[in-house]
């Protein structure tokens, strides 16, 4: 598709949250500048929210060397899709940055207890798509990304390593999936209207110097809604920069507060 917009002079937008397909797309960059058109992934819950949120901690704190996204929802569920490809990765273990650098980490590898505001809730490592997307917009070398789980979970995890091997064969991701189809198809209207999602980063300086941030607002899907309308309103308006760019390095760290209901505040 990217290289079809390529041929064709068409913007590309997705709601992609896979980091090897960020890194992909990327590589099209130079191309994308000589054609004048503009590849942005990420449109949507992936990764808008913690995308603007890492670019503000990047002004607040301009030596951060290191950087923590977390994410939570209450309320909420997942759909079809999400399911989907979470089992057709099942087993492959996490990845953090480190120095610059894309590295393996098994899922789950820490865990931390983070005050989202209206909530303190638990959260481990998984790799969510700022381990690409947040390195470009702000260039700190060392990120790490969070989910809410409850705590149980996180400690069930911790013995992943010792049945991988199982978890990736096609007899178990193949029966997850069967499960899967036969549940409803994702959050209903009403959940979805009673959840809410929560967002928090913090950054860190070589001295220990830190900078901390946090926004709520729609759940995942609602706000994948509203964000990737408002980006797809802004390209049809004449406001886009040509090349590979995510949400924030086109459209600044305030993208977010765009969208009816987020809140942000700098702790």
């Amino acid at each position: 598709m990217v290289e079809a917009c390529l041929q064709t002079g068409t913007h590309y937008l997705d709601i992609n949250g896979d980091i090897s397909v960020f890194e992909l797309i990327r590589q099209y960059d130079e191309a994308a500048k000589q054609a004048g058109v503009m590849l942005l992934p990420g449109a949507g819950f992936d990764v808008v929210p913690t995308d603007c949120l890492a670019a503000l901690l990047k002004k607040q704190l301009p030596d951060a060397v290191s950087l923590k996204l977390a994410f939570a929802t209450l309320g909420g569920g997942i759909s079809h899709g999400t399911a989907m490809t979470m089992a057709s990765k099942i087993g492959e273990g996490g990845a953090v940055r480190k120095n610059g650098r894309i590295v393996r980490a098994p899922l789950g590898q820490k865990g931390l207890w983070v005050d989202f505001g209206a909530k303190r809730l638990f959260v481990m490592s998984i790799p969510w798509g700022d381990i690409s997307t947040a390195y470009f917009t702000t260039g700190i070398p060392d990120i790490e990304t969070f989910t809410g789980v409850p705590k149980k979970l996180y400690r069930l995890l911790k013995l992943q390593p010792l049945f991988n091997w199982l978890l990736r064969t096609g007899f178990v991701r193949n029966y997850i999936k069967k499960k899967i189809s036969s549940r409803p198809a994702g959050p209903a209207d009403e959940q979805r209207r009673r959840a809410t999602g929560f967002v928090w980063g913090q950054v860190t300086n070589a001295a220990g110097q830190t900078a901390t941030a946090r926004l709520s607002g729609p759940e995942g899907y609602t706000l994948t809604t509203h964000s990737a309308l408002i980006i797809v309103q802004k390209v049809l308006n004449g406001q886009f920069k040509p090349g590979y760019q995510t949400p924030a390095s086109a459209y600044g760290e305030d993208l977010v507060l765009e969208v009816p209901g987020v809140v942000r505040e700098i702790v």
